[in-house]
């Protein structure tokens, strides 16, 4: 006898496809799972062993929506597209609900005590079994889920082409769109005396409007289903305590609600505390997590894999932990598909990759053939040598943050009426990131008017009061060898 999380994935598939998933409200544990091998195959018995304890179905539902975040990622990890894999997952209830039946066989213990498991929690159980079932199953993996409990018809799928397993179009979009309209509807849902459920007032009270809400709602679905004593309000308060200003806490969860979901003692806290082993200084949490709190959603393997790829450039702890702590965003990047292509395209230039990480890590994050190749392409038509560019990026690393058409073109317009050589360029290239109305063409104006010639590095970076003095120290300088030369002709003659 065994129990189902000993039981491989095909043996639960046969389980699931004979036990169609329940319909409950509440759901209970799945208990012990016997079978017996028989003539014409395997047949099954069903004996379950209920909990005194129902699992809420805000819960499930909660745990329904980060299935299919897990499920979604890991189809779009095995190449398929955003619009693919989200068509597939709508059409998956049966399999989501399987998933979740799995959670609370593996983790039964956890609910038992009435702990509920936290986003990377269901995430590191789920990647492994979804793994397991594509080892096992192959192309043929998308076809499963979507015809789950019934085995997929391996002739009717082939690696190439797996839009043959969906249904139409419609159906899909309005599956999830019903699915979305439920969530949303949530937030706004009164109880018999007329007032707005704990979550959104609480939610209220903190600085969002039902607006916010609902959008938070559509871009992730598992966010009203959310415990208000036992993850939100938890999560909030920590982040206050931190010192994140009350105003700031709408647009942390904005841009990141899933941080509800994680547990403070569990994933949390610990995740600060590696970050810090890390580099990160823990004086800075507060605008850290304001400026990307994503960033204690990742796993640990996700975080180590980043910074060991950041210490392989050559960066010193000290160096990588200055770069966390000033763009932390940086850990949203995928180390083989966006952080190593770009180092070696700056390698190709013959830029210093680990000066210009430290200088401005958010250029790894800038499309190689969209924004990167573009702007070099550029400087190559207008005469600049490769090793004249790799100077400029390594010199000015945010010079390949700027628009090409909006920026980049028309100060170089501009910098072909002064009277400078390119080379000026490649000694200060920060002359792209002055301002062309406000800075660049006013200074240079009043140089030309001045009837002095100063370097282009001179006339943009000193401050207003420094860039006066010196042009008026080489205006008295001018007319006092002006002088000089007048009196040297009148002694001659």
């Amino acid at each position: 006898m065994q129990s189902l999380s000993q039981l491989g994935p095909s043996e639960i598939f046969l389980v699931a496809r004979r036990e169609k998933p329940s319909t409950r409200a509440q759901l209970w544990f799945t208990g012990r799972l016997s079978f017996r091998q028989e003539t014409n195959g395997i047949r099954l018995k069903n004996r379950v062993e209920f909990s005194p304890r129902p699992v809420p179905p805000n819960l499930i539902a909660a745990e329904k929506e980060e299935a299919k975040a897990v499920l979604t990622l890991f189809f779009k990890k095995q190449g398929l597209s955003n619009s693919l894999s989200s068509r597939l997952i709508n059409k998956s209830d049966l399999f989501i609900d399987h998933l979740v039946s799995r959670l609370h066989s593996v983790h039964k213990a956890r609910y038992l005590v009435g702990r509920e498991l936290t986003t990377l929690e269901i995430r590191d159980s789920l990647i492994p079994y979804l793994e397991q079932l594509h080892e096992e199953h192959g192309d043929l993996l998308a076809e499963l889920v979507v015809s789950f409990p019934d085995p997929p018809a391996e002739p009717r799928l082939v690696a190439s082409s797996p839009v043959s397993v969906l249904p139409p179009r419609g159906d899909t979009d309005s599956a999830a769109d019903t699915r979305k309209l439920r969530a949303v509807s949530r937030v706004s849902e009164l109880d018999t005396e007329g007032a707005l459920r704990p979550q959104t007032l609480y939610l209220l009270d903190l600085g969002l409007n039902l607006e916010q809400i609902k959008t938070i709602t559509r871009k992730f679905a598992a966010f009203p289903y959310y415990s208000l004593d036992g993850k939100i309000k938890p999560v909030v308060e920590f982040l206050l305590d931190l010192g994140i200003p009350k105003s700031d806490i709408p647009t942390i969860l904005c841009k990141r609600p899933q941080i509800c979901g994680i547990s403070l003692t569990d994933n949390l806290k610990p995740t600060m505390a590696f970050l810090e082993t890390l580099g990160i200084d823990k004086n800075q949490w507060a605008k850290i997590i304001s400026r990307f709190p994503a960033i204690l959603t990742y796993s640990r393997q996700k975080l180590t894999s980043t910074v060991e790829f950041l210490s392989q450039t050559g960066l010193t702890e000290e160096q990588i932990g200055r770069i966390l702590t000033r763009c932390p965003n940086i850990m949203s990047y995928s180390v083989e598909d966006k952080l190593r292509p770009t180092m070696e395209y700056f390698r190709s230039l013959n830029v210093d990759v680990a000066v210009l990480l430290h200088r401005c890590p958010q250029t790894f994050g800038l499309s190689i053939e969209s924004n990167l190749k573009p702007v070099t392409e550029f400087f190559l038509e207008k005469g600049f040598g490769l090793d004249e560019i790799g100077i400029m990026i390594s010199r000015y690393g945010a010079l390949y943050t700027f628009s090409l058409k909006e920026n980049v073109m028309p100060k170089w317009d501009y910098f072909q009426t002064m009277d400078y050589p390119k080379s000026e360029l490649v000694k200060f290239p920060q002359f792209f990131g002055y301002s062309l109305q406000e800075r660049i063409k006013p200074r240079y104006e009043l140089v030309q008017r001045s009837g002095v010639r100063l370097l282009l590095n001179q006339v943009l970076s000193l401050s207003g009061i420094e860039f006066e003095k010196v042009v008026k120290k080489k205006m008295m300088k001018l007319v006092s060898n002006n002088v000089i030369a007048e009196q040297s002709s009148g002694g001659l003659l």
